[in-house]
């Protein structure tokens, strides 16, 4: 059975339901999925959202943390919350027999969060502890910088985790503002499936949302990538050079040509040995044990990026190196031979990425969500499948502004 959208009447609202039956093993999830809350919410408080997250992680303020987390372990049940960069995301997983209880607690947590200022101060003090460890951590550091520069001074120029300085001025009063204003039935889709009948998944999805307010949805901004290309660069006590790149890819989450995208960057990054970036940059070369790039076509923002790692003294011949493979693909598209390997793989993989029902509903959900259409996964394939040199090739060329790269570099000292 496909996944199919449905919608659950609860307050006075129609919120979407994406449901399949699957009874293949008496498992059952579940996924409240809230748009338009993620970190691109953030706003003035860099990290609130994965912040609010995190404390829906510490229990009800009746069971407490300990006391929650017990009830879940004994009838094992898995339930956890996370904030993406576009939506809020609390998910649910168990037996089905186990089911009703775990959309209990789910419902108790939405009701009652563990608000006190021992569960706030905890997850202050372990995000200050992450963000502590991650000053080492040079590829997150290159990554985080890089999209510092071509993001700046938009509503996605910000580490999703937050700052030393954001999470030192966050108060409790902030995240329950965040949550009662973004965890609301105006921006829920519930997204459910496993060994049940619709019915049944509408009676659960009506228990997890009925503690919920109606709230209000604001329209997602499309937030637009740098145009004038630019560089970062930070001295570290390394012994290699990290480096990720990235450029605008004038593309939206609909567009009709999106499926000559993804085979436009598997021939250029994304496929692994055989593409552009691996064959110019580690085969022939040897500059790389790895080099990469892809497109990410979101509905809040559309780029292509990519990363290495090089020996220090190579860097600057690397970054030269790609932008002269990006250059030479958007003038001289690809080849034939390139293109029918492409479409070989990506249509042989194909079965690999929907065995798991998980894996089914995630396709549904970024279906809908996007407003690609159900089905559009299949009638993705079809187009790839048909897609021409010619029309790839033209593609290819209309999206020259993939060469307007950016680079952040995370390298050792000059004299070192």
């Amino acid at each position: 059975m496909s996944a199919t959208v449905e919608h659950v009447e609860i307050g006075g609202l129609k919120v979407p339901l994406i449901f399949e039956k699957d009874s293949t093993l008496p498992v059952a999830s579940m996924q409240l999925v809230f748009q338009n809350s993620g970190s691109i919410a953030d706003k003035k408080i860099p990290g609130i959202a994965a912040f609010s997250a995190s404390l829906l992680g510490e229990g009800t303020k009746t069971l407490g943390a300990v006391g929650f987390a017990q009830k879940l372990e004994e009838n094992a049940i898995h339930l956890s919350s996370h904030a993406g960069t576009e939506t809020f995301v609390l998910e649910l997983e168990s037996l089905k027999e186990q089911f009703g209880k775990g959309v209990a607690l789910m419902a108790d947590l939405l009701r009652e969060p563990n608000y006190t200022k021992e569960s706030f101060d905890k997850v202050r003090l372990l995000k200050l502890s992450r963000i502590e460890q991650k000053e080492n951590d040079f590829d997150y550091i290159a990554s985080l910088n890089l999209k510092l520069l071509v993001y700046k001074d938009t509503p996605l120029g910000h580490p999703s985790i937050g700052t030393k300085e954001s999470l030192s001025k966050l108060t409790l009063g902030d995240v329950e503002k965040f949550i009662g204003s973004h965890v609301v039935l105006e921006r829920a889709i519930v997204v459910i499936g496993g060994d049940m009948t619709k019915d049944e998944a509408v009676a659960f999805a009506k228990k997890a949302l009925t503690p919920l307010a109606k709230g209000e949805m604001e329209p997602l901004p499309f937030v637009r990538h740098r145009e004038k290309p630019g560089q970062v660069t930070v001295r570290k006590d390394t012994k290699q050079a990290y480096i990720y790149f990235s450029s605008p890819y004038a593309l939206r989450a609909e567009d009709k040509e999106r499926y000559k995208a993804k085979v436009a960057t598997f021939i250029l990054g994304a496929g692994g040995f055989g593409s552009r970036m691996m064959e110019e940059i580690r085969v022939k070369r040897g500059l790389a044990y790895s080099a990469y790039c892809r497109a990410n076509i979101n509905k809040s923002h559309s780029d292509m990026k990519g990363y290495l790692q090089t020996k220090l003294e190579k860097g600057e011949e690397a970054m030269a190196l790609v932008k002269e493979v990006v250059h030479h693909f958007v003038e001289k598209g690809v080849t034939q031979e390139e293109l029918e390997q492409a479409k070989k793989f990506i249509l042989g993989s194909e079965p690999l990425r929907n065995e798991l029902l998980s894996q089914r509903l995630s396709r549904t959900f970024m279906e809908y969500y996007q407003g690609l259409g159900i089905g559009y996964h299949e009638r993705e394939l079809k187009k790839i499948e048909t897609l021409t040199l010619k029309d790839l090739n033209a593609f290819i060329k209309a999206h020259d502004e993939i060469e307007k790269l950016s680079f952040s570099v995370v390298t050792n000292s000059p004299e070192k």
